[in-house]
């Protein structure tokens, strides 16, 4: 009964707006997610609403007809009442039962048609002026993509090449072909490099980003089971992100070659990098702490010693890319040392800070189980008083759902931690059964409300340990 009349209440049509926001604004998608919630009290317990002006707009529009649409339905019943008049009363009574229900599709309506009719138009518009700029522009521009490690990579290159040349990158995770046409239309036009990010999320994607922005240069981060519920099969993931050969030289592409599925896809006369090495430099000498990283860059006579905020060896593989690369353009050694020597994580992904005394790495954007696999290593690696590590498990897996979480659990297992926390999802059991069927013996918790936990991390850890915080699970997946 509390379920149902919280249908009636303001805080149900900030829910509304919640899941359109966290649906991405796609009509069918919150459609689904609408659907099949039960108890919509639960909806917003990992997120909060943004507030931005679009929203606070909305919501009071919709405040506005939702009420006053109630107020006329318990006007009419009251005059049916008094009149005796049945049809009126079960018009009334019918209306208000389903206002809720009315207004979550009406809220819905605007999205769809001002898609097609106003942003669809304006957008395509918008590319094909991008797209003439990107051809024309003198720069040399890389290509970053893959199914993990884009954004970091993209950061990591551009902090690099900018010490010693005019770089220009598409900004935070802005990786789609609308956001590469708003980046086109800011560039002065003297840039010496643009690095892309390409966000690729269903089949034919990286062909379109290619013939939008003219790449000469790609850099392959790894292929992961991701985007699933578009791609269905990693095997056409794969495909798409290979595509890139396509419109560049495989002598031009660089794959890391740490990806075991990238080893599989990509095609002959690629460049291979890792954390051993990239084209004829060696990577030797790793040390990795929980403040940074050590390596060597041995490439003939050339011999740097590296120290990177970066922490985890897949990093290493990066880095050492970012170096080969940074030689390539004619940067100094000297400034290619300081730039890696102030690298740090970008927003969380393998971020660290101190938190009283314990160490917590923030990974919480990662997304896939090759990320999983990286940092359950680093975790494994890294000494501490208490080992916690705390996982939703992810999202977008489809047909290779339940293997993936399976081997999640073998990761966690063998990565030994003290604690393991787990969200109250789809996937706990999958996760648990394997924890167990791999000898894990330490602590599980099952966590209900992972806003709660987050918000009240200190409270939870102590002075020595090191928290591992990987994935996070929007509202709008079971």
């Amino acid at each position: 009964m509390k379920s149902f009349l919280f249908l009636y209440t303001p805080s149900y049509l900030r829910i509304l707006i919640y899941m359109i926001q966290s649906s991405e604004y796609q009509f069918v998608e919150y459609l689904k997610w609408y659907w099949r919630t039960k108890d919509f009290r639960q909806v917003m317990r990992r997120r909060t609403l943004d507030e931005t002006r679009a929203a606070k707009l909305l919501y009071y529009a919709i405040s506005v007809g939702f009420y006053c649409q109630i107020f006329a339905s318990v006007a009419l019943i009251i005059y049916a009442a008094f009149n005796d008049n049945f049809s009126f009363l079960g018009i009334g009574l019918g209306v208000i039962f389903f206002t809720p229900v009315i207004w979550a599709f009406l809220v819905a309506v605007p999205l769809l048609f001002g898609r097609w009719i106003l942003v669809s138009p304006g957008n395509k518009k918008l590319i094909s002026e991008a797209e003439k700029i990107f051809k024309n522009h003198p720069a040399t521009k890389i290509a970053i993509l893959g199914s993990y490690g884009k954004t970091s990579m993209k950061e990591l290159l551009g902090q690099v090449l900018s010490s010693g040349l005019k770089v220009a990158k598409t900004p935070g995770n802005k990786n789609v072909a609308i956001s590469h046409a708003h980046f086109a239309k800011k560039l002065k036009g003297d840039e010496d490099i643009l690095i892309i990010e390409y966000g690729e999320g269903q089949p034919g994607d990286i062909a379109n980003f290619s013939k939008n922005t003219h790449p000469d240069i790609a850099i392959i981060t790894g292929i992961a089971p991701a985007h699933l519920d578009k791609y269905k099969t990693i095997e056409t993931a794969a495909k798409d992100i290979m595509d890139i050969a396509t419109y560049i030289q495989p002598s031009d592409i660089f794959v890391n070659q740490d990806s075991e599925l990238v080893k599989k896809f990509a095609p002959k006369g690629v460049n291979y990098y890792s954390s051993s090495g990239v084209g004829t430099a060696h990577l030797k000498n790793h040390k990795i702490e929980i403040e940074g990283s050590e390596f060597e860059y041995i490439d003939g006579k050339t011999m740097l010693k590296i120290k990177t905020g970066l922490i985890g060896k897949h990093n290493i593989g990066a880095a050492g890319l970012t170096i080969h690369l940074g030689l390539k353009f004619g940067i100094e050694d000297k400034l290619i040392l300081n730039s890696l020597k102030a690298a740090r994580a970008y927003d969380h992904r393998m971020q660290v800070r101190n938190m009283h005394g314990a160490w917590i790495i923030d990974d919480t954007y990662n997304g896939n189980i090759e990320g999983m696999r990286a940092g359950l290593e680093l975790l494994n690696h890294l000494s501490a008083e208490r080992k916690i590590y705390i996982t939703p498990g992810l999202v977008d897996q489809g047909e290779e759902n339940e293997s993936i979480h399976t081997e999640l659990g073998r990761l966690i297992a063998s990565a030994h931690p003290d604690i393991v926390v787990l969200m109250n999802n789809s996937v706990t059991k999958t996760i648990t059964n394997s924890l167990s069927d791999h000898g894990y013996n330490g602590e599980v918790k099952i966590e209900a409300n992972p806003l709660r936990l987050y918000s009240n991390l200190d409270h939870f850890v102590a002075r020595g340990d090191i928290v591992l915080m990987q994935n996070d699970w929007t509202d709008n997946y079971n």
